[in-house]
């Protein structure tokens, strides 16, 4: 699961959904897509067009996998902090109803934006 407590989870770097795509597919419900998808080093995070699904990989082998599934319905507010010239990271701040503020960081070159576009879509 996701440490709530820490606040942040990972430095993400955009990915093709396929890529991480089978490792979320069974968890999907019928008609149910992979917008796009991010990687850290094992951990991934995946947003689909009903939900954030965050992977944290566990083991030596990897085999052992927390899937962490935060519907857009429960968001109650959410924030968009781009990159700059000095600080190359970008954020997202989730906040879901009855489990607080959940932190997204990326590495500079995620479009930001359009990720925040994808929130409101479904949020809005």
């Amino acid at each position: 699961m996701i440490d709530f407590a820490n606040g942040t989870f990972l430095k993400l770097a955009p990915v093709n959904p396929a890529e991480v795509g089978e490792g979320v597919a069974e968890l999907l419900v019928p008609g149910e897509r992979v917008l796009q998808a991010f990687k850290a080093i094992r951990d991934y995070v995946v947003f689909t067009d009903k939900r954030l699904i965050a992977v944290n990989v566990q083991g030596l082998t990897g085999k052992k996998k927390d899937f962490t599934s935060l519907p857009y319905s429960k968001v109650q507010a959410f924030s968009v902090e781009t990159a700059g010239t000095l600080d190359l990271d970008a954020e997202l701040d989730l906040w879901f109803s009855g489990l607080g503020k959940v932190r997204l960081e990326f590495k500079g070159r995620a479009d930001i934006r359009q990720l925040g576009q994808l929130i409101a879509q479904h949020v809005l």
